[in-house]
């Protein structure tokens, strides 16, 4: 008898490598996958503007990525919970009040809290700078997984928009709910057309780059990074705060939003469709202004594939333990990341590419070793070791970067 469940996981025709770029969006459980992709150096980029859990907050968050948002509208404020605000108004002038430096923070409703500041200006920096530094990753990415945690969204009750993060702020100030189906798809292709955006802008400006005095092989890097794989998966984590029926529910929300993106979703080219009125509803993409040129252009099209991976429906069948679960019954024991981190590469990492991740792994674990007495000569001669493995190792796998380790063990510090 066989008394295990194993998900059928559908192979792909693309894969991914130490050359790729791997972004990751969404719940702590992004953060959690894409610390495993980190931690065995793949080139990752996870969550610019903070953790986030619904649809409408990642698909606002890429768009102002996609769009090189400039922050420092009504989305970035100074914390509500503070008496500073006030007191500032009561405040004659010349008193030394400083309402930048009084201890109400500034926050953006977009970002997490780690991208708050003590001045609006600060604040402001981080956001600006978030942004350009995924804009760069994005453009050059290969996969992006997009991890959704809830259907329930928080929306500001004066103007309606949809917020990342409350920042613990007055709760009268929100209204929360759970959106439909249709609003949360829509999402969702939002996210699908932005980061087809994000990579065309990048490919048809080779010229732009060529003016600032960019190599070719920059501009051969743009021609050969055409492709984009966006995979989209639901985090195991329930929201039981939400309660375990309504938490079903969001979960089933997300899944029948998927479903409908992955089916409904035109990534052919324009040139091949056959029924034009199948996507007139379907907003136009970016690379769909530039088919008539395409042809007579050495830049192809970004057509990007959609995908799913259950990581939901592993935890539920697969792992349906909780010995599987960290002690609030909640979060995923690392033995059930690694699992499913396990799952990913044997979906999307060839056999050569998991042979090397277990050669990295076994770097790492070295490179891990507590040193003692970093001057003695054992030690010494211990660094020594492991800068040679990382030349071999770099040299063994294309794309593989272990600069940082390097660093690190060629300082006579270690």
């Amino acid at each position: 008898m066989d008394f295990f469940t194993k998900i059928d996981i559908p192979a792909t025709d693309w894969q991914i490598d130490y050359n790729s770029h791997v972004a990751f969006f969404g719940s702590c459980f992004a953060d959690n996958v894409s610390a495993q992709f980190a931690a065995r150096k793949f080139k990752v980029l996870t969550n610019p503007f903070g953790t986030v859990y619904n649809p409408l907050s990642i698909a606002m968050q890429i768009k102002a990525i996609a769009n090189g948002k400039k922050f420092g509208g009504p989305e970035v404020f100074q914390d509500m919970r503070s008496d500073c605000t006030e007191s500032f108004a009561e405040k004659p002038s010349g008193t030394g009040f400083n309402t930048e430096r009084c201890g109400a923070p500034w926050h953006c409703w977009d970002a997490h809290g780690s991208l708050s500041a003590a001045t609006r200006e600060e604040c402001i920096t981080k956001l600006d700078e978030a942004t350009d530094q995924a804009r760069e990753f994005l453009q050059k990415a290969d996969v992006v997984f997009i991890t959704l945690g809830t259907a329930f969204v928080y929306f500001l009750r004066k103007s309606g928009v949809a917020v990342s993060n409350c920042h613990r702020q007055n709760p009268n100030l929100f209204i929360r709910k759970m959106i439909s189906v249709d609003h949360a798809a829509e999402a969702l292709k939002s996210i699908v057309h932005d980061l087809q955006k994000i990579k065309c802008d990048w490919i048809a400006s080779p010229g732009s780059h060529a003016s600032l005095g960019v190599s070719v092989a920059r501009n051969d890097e743009q021609r050969e990074k055409h492709e984009l794989h966006i995979v989209f998966t639901v985090s195991p984590l329930r929201h039981l705060s939400d309660g375990a029926h309504e938490n079903t529910l969001s979960k089933s929300t997300l899944q029948l939003a998927i479903e409908k993106v992955m089916r409904e979703i035109d990534t052919t080219p324009a040139e091949s469709r056959n029924d034009k009125s199948k996507i007139s509803s379907e907003p136009s993409t970016p690379c769909d202004d530039r088919t008539n040129n395409a042809a007579n252009s050495s830049s192809p099209l970004v057509i990007p594939t959609v995908h799913y991976f259950p990581s939901y429906e592993i935890v539920m069948d697969e792992l349906r333990d909780y010995r599987f679960y960290d002690s609030d019954m909640i979060h995923l024991s690392k033995i059930a990341e690694n699992y499913i981190f396990e799952r990913m590469a044997e979906t999307y990492c060839t056999e050569e590419t998991r042979e090397n991740i277990h050669k990295v792994e076994k770097f790492m674990k070295s490179v891990n070793h507590r040193i003692v007495d970093a001057q003695a000569p054992a030690a010494r001669n211990f660094a020594q070791k492991i800068l040679a493995q990382a030349a071999e190792l770099e040299n063994q796998i294309a794309g593989l970067d272990l600069n940082e380790e390097r660093q690190r063990f060629a300082n006579a510090d270690i």
